[in-house]
């Protein structure tokens, strides 16, 4: 028995010898002391982990304080934070606007309305740029032009062959092909979304081009799609894509030939040379006596990367006692959900939901 023992003893002991006082264990099993002991004894690690352990602690309680802000009726966040940071309210109109986490603000947005004289419906306009100059020229010429021709067709309304559908298409068309001539020539390749809306007494007319959206909120509270964002991936843009002798690629999201995540913009004149983009608008009408409606929405796509159509109308109807009709309010929610674009959100009360309120 002794000597069985002794044997496996000594056993052990030559495989020990023979795989742990070999120079490469030795060496590996010194490199590894020595990594666990920098990791996990030098000052400097655990300088690191305290700065992350304390970062994280701070991320929670902004957010805990943002969530009880929110729950009171509105968020009170410092500006700065958000870089460039517009906003805008007046009469039924309120607009709230980031950089967010991009380097550069690329969002616009328009309002013109005539509430006195009634020459023309209101106008609304969001428009998120990709580069360039494209987003400053839509915002600056498209809503002035079509204030223009809108003034015309309201003073021989009954006698012309337009309407507000063809009003929006024609002059959408128009500003993409100055856009075109002006880019080609400076190599600028930019391009932006375009999402218009008219607002006359008893109609409402909205315009889309790229994946800015807007929703509608009716008498029932139920969450309205005005617009229908045009994506590389829908079978309709893909078939047409095809046909025109281009592809679609997925890299994080799918893009036109690689490089547009959206399938129809103003601007980008390379690849509305090829065809594979295009500047064409879906519009669509709403009765306004039908529908009965509270609020409308406006935003850049910044929105819909956090919120549903039917989330936003509920946070919106939940905050439109707040100074910017809850855009404010969304827009910062946005960003605390991480959304990394910039964010733009323009909210449009009805006049149904303000003689609701005066009375």
């Amino acid at each position: 028995m002794i000597e069985d023992t002794m044997t496996l003893l000594s056993l052990l002991g030559r495989i020990m010898r023979y795989f742990l006082l070999r120079p490469e264990t030795l060496f590996l099993l010194c490199i590894s002391l020595a990594l666990w002991s920098y990791f996990f004894h030098t000052d400097e690690v655990k300088t690191i982990v305290k700065s992350s352990r304390d970062a994280v602690k701070m991320v929670k309680g902004k957010v805990a304080e943002i969530m009880q802000n929110d729950r009171l009726g509105g968020l009170d966040v410092l500006d700065a934070e958000f870089s460039k940071t517009w906003e805008f309210k007046s009469h039924n109109v309120a607009v709230y606007s980031i950089q967010g986490r991009r380097d550069h603000m690329e969002d616009r947005f328009e309002v013109i309305t005539d509430l006195v004289n009634k020459t023309h419906p209101s106008i609304f306009g969001i428009f998120d740029g990709h580069g360039g100059e494209a987003t400053e020229y839509v915002k600056s010429r498209l809503p002035e032009v079509l204030k223009q021709h809108l003034q015309d067709y309201e003073k021989d309304k009954e006698n012309s062959v337009l309407s507000y559908q063809t009003i929006l298409e024609q002059q959408i068309l128009s500003i993409d092909r100055e856009m075109l001539e002006k880019l080609t020539v400076s190599y600028d390749e930019a391009g932006t979304t375009c999402l218009i809306a008219l607002l006359s007494d008893k109609e409402l007319t909205v315009a889309n081009v790229g994946d800015s959206r807007g929703v509608l909120c009716d008498k029932d509270g139920n969450a309205i799609p005005l617009s229908h964002d045009h994506k590389p991936y829908q079978l309709k843009e893909r078939k047409r894509i095809k046909r025109a002798g281009g592809f679609i690629s997925f890299n994080g999201s799918w893009r036109v030939q690689g490089i547009l995540a959206m399938s129809r913009s103003l601007g980008d004149y390379p690849l509305k040379n090829l065809n594979v983009v295009i500047p064409d608008p879906d519009i669509l009408s709403f009765d306004l006596d039908k529908l009965q409606p509270e609020f409308m929405i406006l935003a850049s796509d910044g929105l819909w990367d956090a919120f549903s159509n039917e989330e936003a109308v509920r946070f919106i109807k939940e905050r439109l006692d707040e100074p910017h009709f809850g855009a404010k309010s969304i827009v910062l929610q946005s960003f605390y959900r991480g959304c990394p674009d910039n964010i733009t959100v323009m909210v449009v009360k009805f006049r149904s939901s303000s003689k609701t309120e005066e009375q």
